[in-house]
């Protein structure tokens, strides 16, 4: 049975000074702080106003790239392909060689998390997703940084990889990693004329070298 407001207040009133400031101070910066994360998502979503205006580059680099949305789902042309983000690890062995791993379908290990599973994660969903249309949007075919979020997207592409992998791996410690996607398109329907080659593209980017932020325990500090 749901306890009522009178209820509530009893229980609060029971509590020591100190401890309902507490309660009272937590509230209100919790409250304060969904004020502010929902306004950033709002002004980030809305159409251009007099804030978003000024304020834009302190909106964009509070949104991006965690709280990103995007439309595709609604778009006149919805993807017609799957796209399968994949990884492999330079490791050191414990005498001092080196060996390289097979790839890792890391999407397959999340589509594997989600299925049958009624209340995936968020970042099950997406992360990994985002992450790589982010690193295309900002990169060239020769993987050259376009914009000035290249370099906050790599960065971001080689801390999933590495929360995956984790600094060991194998027998060995991770030195360098190496993504690639698996894009194949998807075949025609049954009433269709439409003849669609399915065969599976890779792009494959250059290796790239561990440091210290890309390691999960230094992005948990």
């Amino acid at each position: 049975m749901a306890e009522t407001d009178d209820e509530t207040a009893g229980r609060l009133a029971v509590l020591s000074l100190p401890a309902q400031l507490i309660i009272a101070v937590a509230t209100a910066v919790a409250a304060v702080a969904a004020a502010i994360h929902l306004g950033m998502a709002f002004l980030n979503v809305s159409p251009p106003n007099t804030l978003s205006k000024q304020h834009g580059e302190a909106i964009e680099d509070y949104i991006y790239p965690e709280f990103e949305r995007n439309w595709k789902l609604f778009a006149p042309n919805p993807l017609q392909q799957n796209i399968a983000v994949q990884s492999r690890a330079e490791i050191r062995t414990p005498d001092g060689g080196t060996a390289t791993t097979g790839w890792r379908n890391l999407s397959a290990e999340d589509g594997a998390a989600i299925r049958h599973n009624p209340l995936p994660s968020h970042t099950q969903q997406n992360e990994l997703r985002r992450a790589w249309e982010f690193y295309v949007s900002s990169h060239d075919e020769q993987d050259r940084s376009t914009g000035a979020r290249g370099p906050l997207f790599e960065q971001y592409m080689r801390r999933i990889v590495m929360l995956r992998f984790g600094r060991e791996e194998g027998g060995g410690t991770v030195e360098r990693v190496q993504v690639r996607s698996a894009t194949t398109p998807l075949a025609a329907p049954p009433w269709s004329d439409e003849k669609i080659d399915t065969k599976t593209l890779y792009r494959v980017l250059p290796w790239w070298t561990v440091t210290g932020d890309d390691l999960p325990e230094a992005k948990s500090r």
